[in-house]
């Protein structure tokens, strides 16, 4: 009797403790968590360190100075193909390449769930950048957090900014430099048309692999970020002949370069 009152009780234990892990794991499929993002600069294949030297595609010497970019209205795909949108206001990144803390970024209250890809812009899209100065704050204030990346005289952002200098770049008049200059902005015109340069990017895992988003916890995408694809494809771009690029028809030559340099190499989840 006492063996079987002993087996019994084992069984309750084992079939509760079952239910209880059950149980534990579902409630882990609720409620929300953040996402976090990580983008990596390179150039090619190496790291992109200010002051080395690169070659574009026209085999071109290139050393870096400065290179920012907007990133924004983030939307996580699941893996049944639904969206979640996040809330606009909360995801204006600007990336600066020397400040790493700006490439890493939180995407918060993000509802649990498998998910298979993230999209985003690069840019600012139009209706934020005709919003009232008092709903452009952070990083979107023309004077303080995007400073040096905003056109007063054209009232527009700069999505993507790459300086540096290259012995093929012509001397430069103001400087005595050879330098090149890339401010890629134009978001399609307020009060009359321009060209629009936002691109859209949507990145997705691979190999049936899923970013899971638990209550327990959130995964972590790390994104590369490859500086030298402005420079090619589809548009071979030369610093000798077009060492300065800004809000001009050919602006969109190197937008339309940009729209790849983004790509997702893995994710690490909870």
């Amino acid at each position: 009797m006492k063996k079987y009152l002993f087996g019994l009780l084992a069984t309750l234990l084992i079939a509760a403790g079952l239910a209880s892990c059950k149980k534990d794991k579902e409630d882990d499929l609720t409620g929300f968590n953040d996402v976090e993002i990580e983008f990596e600069n390179r150039a090619g294949n190496k790291p992109l360190v200010f002051g080395a030297e690169y070659e574009n595609a026209l085999g071109e010497k290139l050393k870096f100075t400065t290179f920012n970019y907007y990133v924004s209205n983030f939307v996580l795909i699941k893996s049944d193909g639904s969206e979640v949108v996040i809330p606009k206001d909360s995801c204006y990144f600007l990336c600066k390449h020397e400040e790493p803390k700006t490439r890493k970024m939180k995407l918060r209250n993000v509802p649990a769930g498998d998910y298979k890809a993230v999209r985003f812009i690069i840019g600012v899209d139009s209706l934020k950048s005709v919003s009232p100065a008092s709903e452009r704050l952070g990083v979107l204030d023309p004077a303080t957090g995007a400073q040096g990346m905003y056109w007063n005289w054209n009232a527009g952002y700069i999505f993507v900014k790459a300086e540096g200098t290259s012995p093929q770049a012509p001397v430069d008049a103001g400087t005595n430099n050879r330098i090149f200059q890339y401010h890629i902005g134009l978001f399609g015109g307020y009060s009359s048309p321009t060209l629009n340069n936002i691109k859209t990017v949507t990145l997705a895992l691979q190999h049936g692999e899923v970013a899971k988003v638990r209550r327990s916890g959130g995964p972590h995408f790390h994104i590369y970020v490859d500086i030298l694809e402005m420079f090619t494809r589809p548009n071979n771009i030369s610093v000798a002949t077009n060492p300065k690029v800004h809000a001009g028809p050919f602006s969109k030559n190197v937008a339309d370069n940009y729209a790849d340099m983004f790509t997702l190499d893995h994710v690490h989840n909870p």
